[in-house]
């Protein structure tokens, strides 16, 4: 077939390029794999590996001096994996999958492709949340184990809870990095003073905690008295749903709005 077409006085002139169709779905293999390299590259890996590790030293020295107690393992696995470590690795992961193309420009590149906004937050998030739970989700597994031996499936329920908690967390501070360039100072002020300081002692602000609404999920899993929740387990579940789900949209609606450095 002829790439050409007739013009004035008979002269050729090729025919314009087909556009490239918009790519949608769910997950973006190119997307994600960026996104993956953005994450572990050696500053970020550092970071993410440095509280799982700091808990599990913790959870060694506590087991060696004061043994087995299934209290002291609920204490120390809400106390520090779920209050400190999910958060601020959420942090990490969350506004690291975007906030750094957005800061520097270089998201231009990647909106100019033909891949839908939706598919291009969906896919940043997956990643996101995969990176999360891999790194609280399993070193609180293990917390768990040298602490009690998964004693009132404490082990298990509180590695659930941080998974749970993970997937909320990625999607609200991945929010963040696409509505304001201060993502990873603005996440560290909700992380440390609103989940860790503000959730843990403020009676009515607990049950606007996503740490409290993963707590439920831990009560619910666990086989004791251990763990305690402010919330309800439909309560918690609905809530952890709601809230992913809206700052998941609310990021594709400002990705889609987004104006770069040097645009008017």
């Amino acid at each position: 077939m002829s790439t050409t077409a007739a013009g004035p006085a008979g002269v050729h002139t090729p025919n314009p390029p087909a556009l490239a169709p918009v790519q949608a779905g769910i997950y973006h293999a190119t997307v994600g794999r960026l996104t993956y390299r953005a994450l572990l590259g050696r500053r970020r890996a550092l970071l993410l590996l440095a509280l799982p590790l700091l808990l599990l030293v913790i959870v060694s020295a506590v087991r060696a001096l004061a043994g087995q107690d299934d209290t002291t393992t609920a204490n120390l696995l809400q106390g520090f994996a779920l209050s400190a470590m999910v958060p601020l690795i959420g942090v990490i992961a969350g506004t690291g999958a975007i906030g750094p193309e957005i800061d520097d420009g270089s998201i231009v590149y990647l909106l100019a492709k033909p891949i839908k906004r939706a598919t291009i937050i969906s896919t940043k998030l997956l990643v996101a949340m995969a990176v999360s739970i891999a790194f609280c989700a399993i070193p609180t597994l293990l917390a768990g184990f040298v602490l009690n031996g998964n004693g009132q499936r404490l082990a298990v329920a509180f590695a659930v809870a941080a998974a749970v908690a993970s997937v909320a967390y990625s999607a609200i501070f991945l929010m963040l990095g696409v509505i304001t360039r201060h993502a990873v100072v603005v996440g560290l002020v909700y992380a440390l003073v609103w989940e860790g300081v503000i959730g843990n002692v403020v009676p009515g602000a607990r049950t606007l905690s996503v740490q409290q609404w993963s707590l439920a999920v831990a009560q619910h899993l666990s086989a004791g008295s251990a763990v305690t929740s402010d919330v309800s387990l439909t309560t918690g579940v609905v809530l952890l749903v709601l809230v992913t789900a809206a700052a998941t949209w609310f990021a594709v609606r400002k990705l889609a709005t987004l104006k770069l450095a040097g645009e008017e």
